[in-house]
């Protein structure tokens, strides 16, 4: 989480959506938002549970009122988009 210029502090709530991810940080596997909310600072975010299959549990993406995102996704990559035309991509291993 330290690359990113948001904090997972402020409001939440809980949620039962399902969905496919979208992005190109995403792994176009289907998911389950667990919780999701908007913090202090206005980024929303949302937890994200693509089953017992993914080996990151811990799946979540950012989107910030700067127009950046960010994604860490099931198979322990992540992916960050500043908004302004640059991003980051690491394959978690």
């Amino acid at each position: 989480m330290s690359s990113k210029s948001s904090s997972s502090s402020g409001g939440g709530g809980s949620a039962s959506q399902s969905g496919s991810s979208g992005g190109s940080g995403s792994s176009g596997q289907s998911y389950t938002v667990t919780s999701s909310g908007t913090n202090s600072q206005g980024n929303h975010y949302d937890s994200r549970d693509y089953g017992s299959s993914a080996s990151n549990s811990n799946s979540y993406h950012y989107s910030n009122s700067d127009g950046s995102y960010y994604y860490s996704n099931p198979n322990g990559s992540t992916y960050y988009n500043d908004g302004a035309g640059g991003s980051k991509y690491s394959s978690g291993k």
